[in-house]
């Protein structure tokens, strides 16, 4: 057996646990107080829906978090960080979770094959009015009901016992204390029929077989179809999860192939990827090109074309031809280990509003009880006659009627699918709190270089006036830049080879510092660089006209000289993402202001800002002003967002009512923020946003049908409205009105998984 980890004193530590045999809000509640019971427990929440616990420690072991679990009536597996032991209970809670499908199933089959000859001859007396008085009847209902009650709602029982030796009461022993009662006056009237008859009642008024059996079998269909709809909530993470490759073609030195296990895989290793396959891991195309799938993990479903140089990541899919790559990442450090943990760790996090449900859920079944006693007593006292029958009705509807289940799933399956569908489209959201947050959003403040645009120069434009033709003239300035490290000469080179030129090496090279080059090509004397530069080298009649037009778009211009005459005029500039105006745009329909917050020129700025339809620019902004940009906006009222992707950005990232951070960006950024955009695309700002507020609405109706729809109602099952319509709340009735707002409280969360 290997050590049980505990957590160095003074040092902070998160551990995962799956908790089972939770049904309602008030067992969430149970097992946080237990966990925080536990000496060096710093803090601990606890998620229904996705039956987990998170909790912080400071020198607790595994064993005392599991003890603590135990004892308060419910059962926990740790989930270990390393990767093979933590697949291994998860494969276990999934066998736990189908074992509890399939006994729901049984149970709920036998109690609905005894419930409806139950209730038809409960109901028969109104066709045949004999059998009100057939003794027979009363023992053949007594048979029928009998295993729904002792068998089918075993369940029930078990979870009111362990709630009643820790001092607690739940949905459980709301269920059985109200159906026992039902069933118990039932078994009273059957086999001591006297009993009512002494206080002058007819005893066959008070069979209720129907009742209970009835209730018992709505509650378990509720159950059921909870459990399979709640088994769905996390469908698209564990799609994202099961969609690394089992395997990898690793070529050894010597060029000898094998197929190893994934888990065998080292970082430096060599694999050959071919059409159809997954791509094994994070990593470094090496040779051969191809188009990737990446839309599992990015959400966008245009194939990338990828080349030597270009990263891949493991999971996506290989579409048309082979390459190899070489292995950067491996296990918990690819990019689709960090995204699952990052969602899981979001979906296992509490949104402001659930900390209020939860502290509600606490107190909410004691004051159940009181109201159920209260309504019973006020019946008995001052109820019509047979005042007991209404008490006794009354009291069950009451107690069945207020099962706070769906109030502990409200929030935490809303959060689950969001977050879910947000990693599904390349959205990686941290926290529920940072759902919230994007909601109350009103202005969105991007950084320009690498967020809005590609974050590297290209040329834009270019003017040949050589009079040896457009690709040569371009062949011979871009062959003059081909040793030079600078971003221009590099647009100028890469514009080049995108026209298919045949580049040659310059046999002299002479740079002339913050001016340009000089070099010789095949012969042919070249200077380039900037406006001066050429002027001084046979460019004496340069248009400053066709200067001034690029300058005021923000591009940077390069002149050229071929052999003392004018060559060329080639306009650079970081031209914008193809998805960034449409980014904008949308934001504007969604009622948000936009800003451009940049460190560069105004004049670049502007140019950006007017073309991609951003009305407000703070240009010239020093890194440690970005901050004190987002700050002034707070303080003048607004919930901002930062959209950034550098080093520069974080402390604005920081700062911001919401993070985002651009995927491609860097990992200071990406760590600060608090929603994370995987594939780069501006797009994803408006969508998380309309995902947030999507979530948060959501989260809304299913508080309404879970308590307020509940609350509304206890006083109907209470019997405050029988004056005015002269009958009670059957708790029939009330069974399959709280099994539907369960239901539909999980129904209406998936509704999410096609929010954007």
């Amino acid at each position: 057996m290997g050590a049980v980890p505990v957590a160095a004193p003074g040092t902070t530590e998160k551990r995962d646990l799956v908790v089972t045999g939770m049904t309602c809000a008030s067992c969430v509640a149970s097992v946080e107080d237990a966990l925080r019971g536990v000496s060096g427990v710093r803090d601990a929440d606890v998620n229904l829906a996705t039956e987990r616990a998170r909790v912080e420690v400071d020198g607790a072991d595994d064993a005392a978090l599991v003890r603590a679990v135990e004892r308060a009536g419910y059962g926990a597996l740790v989930l270990s960080e390393d990767r093979a032991a933590r697949a291994e209970i998860e494969q276990r809670e999934r066998d736990l979770r189908l074992r509890y499908l399939l006994s729901l199933r049984m149970r709920l089959a036998i109690a609905a094959a005894l419930a409806i000859p139950t209730v038809v001859l409960s109901m028969g007396e109104l066709i045949v009015p004999s059998l009100r008085e057939a003794t027979w009847r009363a023992y053949a209902l007594f048979v029928l009901a009998t295993p729904v009650q002792l068998w089918a709602a075993l369940p029930f029982y078990r979870g009111a016992l362990n709630a009643a030796r820790h001092g607690r009461a739940d949905m459980n022993t709301l269920v059985a204390v109200g159906t026992t009662a039902a069933y118990g006056v039932s078994v009273v009237a059957t086999f001591i029929p006297n009993a009512f008859a002494a206080l002058g009642l007819d005893s066959h008024a008070f069979l209720y077989y129907d009742t209970a059996t009835v209730i018992v079998t709505l509650i378990l269909v509720g159950r059921y179809l909870e459990a399979r709809a709640r088994a769905r909530t996390s469908d698209e993470v564990r799609a994202l999860a099961s969609l690394g490759a089992k395997t990898a073609r690793v070529r050894r030195p010597g060029g000898a192939e094998e197929d190893v296990p994934i888990e065998r895989l080292a970082v430096g290793d060599v694999v050959i990827v071919r059409p159809g396959e997954t791509v094994a891991s994070d990593g470094l195309v090496l040779a051969g090109s191809s188009a990737v799938d990446e839309s599992m993990v990015t959400g966008e479903s245009i194939p990338v074309e990828k080349t030597a140089g270009d990263e891949v990541t493991g999971g996506t899919l290989n579409r048309t031809g082979t390459f190899r790559f070489r292995v950067s990442r491996v296990g918990a450090d690819t990019l689709l280990a960090q995204i699952v943990a990052l969602v899981e760790e979001a979906q296992g996090s509490k949104a402001p509003i659930q900390r209020t449900v939860d502290r509600i859920a606490a107190v909410f079944v004691p004051i159940v009880f009181v109201i159920a006693f209260a309504a019973a007593l006020a019946w008995l006292a001052f109820g019509p006659q047979p005042a007991f029958g209404y008490a006794i009705t009354a009291f069950v509807a009451v107690l069945i009627i207020a099962c706070p289940c769906a109030l502990g799933l409200a929030t935490p399956t809303a959060i689950l699918v969001g977050t879910g569908r947000g990693a599904a489209r390349g959205i990686l959201i941290k926290s529920a709190e940072a759902l919230e947050r994007a909601r109350a959003i009103d202005l969105v403040a991007f950084d320009k270089t690498g967020t809005l645009t590609v974050g590297r120069p290209k040329v834009v434009d270019y003017m040949t006036c050589a009079d040896i033709g457009e690709d040569e003239a371009m062949r011979l300035i871009a062959s003059a830049e081909l040793r030079s490290e600078h971003p221009l000469a590099t647009a100028v080179v890469e514009a080049a080879r995108e026209r298919g030129l045949a580049l040659s090496e310059p046999s002299t090279l002479e740079a002339v510092p913050g001016q340009g080059l000089h070099a010789v090509v095949d012969e042919h004397d070249i200077w380039v660089g900037n406006p001066e530069l050429a002027r001084a080298h046979g460019f004496a009649d340069l248009s400053e006209a066709s200067l001034a037009r690029h300058q005021e778009l923000g591009r940077t211009m390069l002149v050229a000289t071929i052999d003392g005459k004018p060559g060329a005029i080639v306009a650079v500039a970081d031209v914008a993402k193809v998805a960034a105006a449409d980014a904008i745009a949308e934001l504007r329909r969604m009622g948000l202001r936009t800003m451009l917050v940049s460190g560069d020129a105004r004049r670049t700025a502007e140019a950006v800002a007017r073309e991609l339809g951003i009305e407000d620019v703070r240009a010239e902004v020093r890194p440690n002003h970005k901050a004190q940009i987002v700050e002034e906006l707070q303080r003048a009222g607004h919930h901002v967002a930062m959209v950034g992707d550098g080093v520069n950005d974080a402390p604005a990232l920081a700062r911001a009512d919401l993070g985002i951070a651009i995927g491609s960006g860097t990992d200071v950024a990406i760590a600060t923020a608090q929603i994370v955009l995987v594939g780069g695309d501006p797009r994803g700002v408006p969508r998380a946003i309309q995902l947030a507020r999507r979530t948060v609405s959501t989260i809304r109706q299913n508080l309404f049908w879970a308590f307020f729809y509940n609350v509304a109602l206890i006083p109907l099952a209470a019997g405050v409205f029988y004056p005015i319509t002269g009958s009670l709340l059957s708790p029939v009735l009330a069974a399959a009105a709280m099994a539907i707002s369960s239901v539909t409280v999980v129904t209406n969360s998936l509704r999410l998984r096609g929010a954007i």
